[in-house]
């Protein structure tokens, strides 16, 4: 257990170093952390813990894949399939070699009166982060042709993608060596990853939200609700929130 908690901290300092110290700084210390946390499972004891370690390996990969890519003189909203294709192949490999079937960690198609209601939270959600962090429009406009690409781009990487990394993935091998309490530990790295916004209230509230998605999950055993409510949220955020406020 103490080990997962190191690469808590470790992970924690990187994210650190890279928003306060200087990037390339920052993608040294995650390479670090990615390296240790491929190796590492060679030689730890506990079969459950090596899992853990071996599903951390995706979270050093977001950032060292966010910040090591060449963006320059690409459309802001292009950068997220960029960022986010190869963490999806990462995940699915992740999820081959942990042995897990889709289903496992939350691939299911339950359309239910719950998962509808989650997934509409995103709307409150995003009017809450936005109120936090106030960033500028993604767009120029508020009009279709101007928001439908970048929202479906948003449901897609960060929801999808970031729900089958975070509460998918790595939310079933925390449980298999925490219990309950590798919900908190997962909800922690996800909100350890939003330190870059410069804001402690808005890493306080993603922590709170991955609970409440961590919990939704362990509940219905389906990422559908929690997806649509993760892209919900970051559509109005940067499309639609920044119009109205």
């Amino acid at each position: 257990m103490r080990d997962v908690i190191i690469y808590l901290l470790a992970i924690t300092v990187a994210e650190v170093v890279t928003v306060t110290v200087q990037p390339v700084w920052g993608i040294a210390s995650h390479i670090l952390v990615l390296v240790a946390a491929l190796l590492h499972p060679a030689i730890a004891s506990e079969y459950r813990y090596r899992r853990l370690v071996l599903s951390l390996a995706l979270v050093p990969l977001i950032r060292i894949i966010s910040l090591s890519v060449p963006l320059v003189n690409i459309p802001q909203i292009w950068w997220y399939p960029i960022i986010y294709i190869p963490l999806l192949v990462a995940a699915v490999a992740a999820m081959r070699i942990l042995g897990y079937e889709p289903k496992d960690i939350g691939f299911t198609v339950r359309v239910t009166p719950v998962q509808i209601a989650v997934g509409l939270s995103g709307c409150c959600l995003g009017l809450v982060e936005y109120l936090i962090l106030k960033p500028p429009p993604f767009i120029d406009s508020l009009t279709w042709a101007e928001i439908w690409l970048p929202a479906l781009i948003f449901m897609i990487c960060t929801g999808f993608v970031e729900e089958f990394i975070f509460r998918g993935v790595l939310q079933k091998t925390g449980i298999e060596a925490f219990g309950w309490r590798g919900i908190i530990y997962t909800s922690l790295l996800f909100a350890v990853l939003h330190i870059g916004f410069f804001s402690w209230i808005d890493v306080v509230f993603v922590f709170t939200v991955a609970l409440f998605f961590s919990l939704v999950v362990k509940k219905t055993g389906s990422l559908l609700g929690v997806t649509l409510s993760h892209g919900i949220t970051n559509i109005v955020l940067f499309l639609i929130a920044p119009f109205f406020f």
